[in-house]
């Protein structure tokens, strides 16, 4: 008698799929919105979407742009990748050109496919973005994770870097460098990002320099690894983070000569698969490169925004007794409640899953626990997004008062309404846990 096949849905599941969640971030997303539907009130500190709506310059181009419909390059665009390139000379003092950077919808998209073509190790360090650790597993990649420290704001140490590769010194490497990071708002010196540069150099690896919030620096002062170990880098950009577009989906990867092989590689497969990113979106994406006076201004105030309204969220944990270091870019901070331990412990909350339960069900806080981010369980961390505003108004705001002038508390809470709450409900609920 033959045996009737398993029709259960997990029996074809590749192994490396099996087991995994949907991303964390989006999860939560949804979940809020779910809250929300139900008539809770929900403060969406969960997925890291920029606030901002998209230029209008670049809108206008993406309107009259719209008729075009022809399927582009596999690489992208040329004008684009042009554009690109003469971005990361203008501000990064890169000598790149066209020919070494590739387009594609999105930058984890485009991370995903290096993987699968660079038969190597991942390297991140934690805590970390959610996706680099699963895009791995799918692939049947192996990870390292390298513990970073709170004492070094969650920063990656060259000595920890040159720990991991000396183990096995020839071996195969992409080493992910995310700055300024998602999920701790931190950022490296010039001295740091040297020192990295030497290791990775030293060991020849790959670094993914994950520069997606480099123009989100708060004050403007973001520098490229690449400038130091150009012939190993390659530079991960797009528009989702500083130009507001993140469902545009289009993310950037511009190489060094030296790895031209991977990007052909890559090119390969993106024909097999998502042949090429939209085209109308493309056009568009050549003006939000190409800068000038309007996009300056707009990323002016978009940084002075973040800058104050991060720095009030960040004195509001401190003082509530939480660990966090002050945010220097992005929109994230990565509070650790390690400090408050026992006062937690007396209330059930011993790792940081529960944690995030908890201050949503109770203050309607939506954030992501700490072990999301590659930490361990136990460890009270989290990872809150301070993204919840009507991001048109408060840049409209902001242009009214004078650059030199403080954004005020009045300020943050008139026009941020929601994240001042929040932080608000947030340093409430710990104080009143005793």
């Amino acid at each position: 008698m033959t045996r009737r096949r398993s029709t259960s849905p997990d029996v074809n599941l590749n192994l490396n799929v099996r087991g995994l969640k949907q991303s964390a971030t989006l999860a939560i997303n949804e979940r809020s919105a779910q809250l929300i539907r139900a008539g809770r009130q929900v403060y969406r500190f969960g997925l890291g979407q920029s606030p901002f709506p998209v230029p209008q310059p670049v809108v206008e181009e993406l309107r009259a742009n719209a008729h075009q419909k022809d399927y582009l390059p596999v690489r992208g665009l040329r004008a684009l990748r042009d554009a690109v390139a003469a971005y990361h000379r203008r501000m990064h003092g890169i000598e790149r050109g066209g020919e070494d950077v590739l387009i594609g919808p999105g930058s984890k998209e485009l991370m995903f496919v290096l993987q699968l073509v660079y038969y190597g190790d991942l390297v991140i360090p934690t805590p970390s973005w959610v996706s680099y650790a699963p895009q791995a597993r799918i692939i049947g990649r192996q990870i390292h994770w390298v513990p970073t420290q709170p004492e070094n704001d969650w920063r990656l140490m060259p000595a920890d870097l040159d720990r991991v590769c000396h183990e096995d010194p020839g071996r195969p490497r992409i080493v992910i460098l995310n700055y300024p990071s998602n999920p701790t708002g931190d950022s490296y010196t010039v001295d740091e990002l040297k020192a990295l540069a030497k290791v990775a150099k030293k060991y020849k690896v790959i670094l993914l320099s994950d520069e997606i919030y480099g123009e989100l620096h708060h004050r403007g002062q973001h520098v490229s690894v690449s400038r130091y170990y150009p012939e190993g880098t390659i530079i991960s950009g797009g528009l989702s983070k500083w130009c507001g577009a993140g469902g545009w989906r289009l993310g950037t990867f511009t190489f060094p000569g030296s790895l031209r092989w991977l990007l052909e590689a890559m090119s390969t497969v993106a024909s097999e698969t998502y042949t090429s990113t939209s085209a109308p979106i493309q056009y568009a994406a050549i003006r939000a490169f190409a800068g000038g006076t309007e996009m300056e201004g707009y990323l002016m105030q978009s940084r002075r925004v973040l800058r104050h309204l991060g720095r009030h969220v960040w004195r509001g944990l401190r003082d509530a007794g939480a660990s966090v270091s002050e945010p220097v870019g992005g929109f994230y901070l990565f509070p650790d409640f390690s400090p408050l331990r026992e006062r937690l412990a007396r209330h059930g909350i011993q790792d940081s899953a529960t944690l995030c339960e908890r201050l949503l069900d109770e203050t309607g806080v939506a954030a992501l626990p700490g072990a999301d981010f590659g930490r361990p369980p136990g460890e009270l961390t989290m990872r809150l997004a301070y993204v919840d505003f009507d991001g048109a108004r408060a840049l409209s705001a902001a242009q009214q008062v004078p650059v030199d002038q403080e954004l005020d508390r009045a300020f943050l809470e008139l026009y941020c309404p929601n994240v001042a709450q929040a932080a608000a409900a947030l340093a409430n609920w710990l104080k009143k846990l005793k």
